[in-house]
């Protein structure tokens, strides 16, 4: 943990959650961590497909164990439970208010980075409405906070914990025991980017290439090509990419 700048109090915070985290993971799941080497250490963002409501944890884990200290940008809905709103406060996650100004969230998310953390956003918003489990269409928060921080923007593809703990029927299944994999892709190019207006057509543009490596990830991981296009949970169906 040396390389961070973080407080006492939340390293603390960090070191309990992961005491009860750690092993729990470990029992639950077989878990393969490929390329972890090209998360900077001095900060950085990550940005990962979802497709289990428990994959947080599994990042995260992944993420503590290079040493280094994980900031979810989640939904503020999940502070308002009493003891996890308590975990959530001691290790300083970001709340991300789904109808207010996101900009309080950036700005956290901006202070995590000077301390050396490493911001973990999963850009789609949700747990993946693809029928086949595809990343699908984001949002531009991720690329927006790289492009006004400088921070570098780290694409990670993951499969297989969605056999866990699935969606929609958020079924928990223990055995046979599953195998969780993660994949830390190389920084996407944003340098033409940076330094230009935040305009809708640049964050757009730098979502779709950040969106295109994470498929990438995952096809890889999965084994087989990505299909055509995104789903967009809007419409219910797949849409071209420009």
């Amino acid at each position: 943990m040396s390389r961070t700048r973080a407080p006492w109090g939340m390293r603390a915070g960090f070191a309990g959650a992961a005491a009860l985290v750690r092993p729990t993971m470990r029992l639950l799941v077989r878990q393969r961590w490929e390329h972890t080497e090209r998360i900077p250490r001095t900060g950085a963002v990550l940005a990962v497909n979802h497709i289990s409501e428990v994959d947080p944890l599994s990042v995260a884990h992944m993420i503590y164990n290079q040493g280094l200290l994980p900031a979810i940008m989640a939904k503020a809905e999940l502070w308002k439970a009493p003891v996890l709103r308590q975990v959530l406060q001691t290790t300083r996650m970001i709340p991300v208010e789904r109808t207010a100004d996101a900009g309080r969230s950036l700005t956290a998310a901006a202070e995590a980075l000077e301390e050396g953390r490493v911001i973990l956003v999963y850009p789609e918003g949700t747990v993946t409405r693809d029928p086949q489990g595809w990343p699908m269409s984001a949002r531009t928060g991720a690329v927006r906070l790289a492009l006004k921080t400088g921070a570098p923007l780290i694409p990670v593809g993951q499969w297989g914990i969605q056999e866990l703990l699935g969606y929609p029927d958020r079924r928990l299944r223990l055995l046979p025991r599953k195998t969780a994999r993660i994949r830390v892709g190389h920084p996407v190019p944003l340098d033409d980017l940076r330094g230009q207006p935040l305009t809708s057509t640049v964050l757009r543009e730098g979502t779709d290439r950040m969106m295109d490596a994470i498929t990438q990830l995952v096809a890889e991981l999965r084994g087989e090509p990505a299909p055509e296009g995104r789903w967009n949970p809007r419409t219910g169906r797949r849409e071209p990419t420009a």
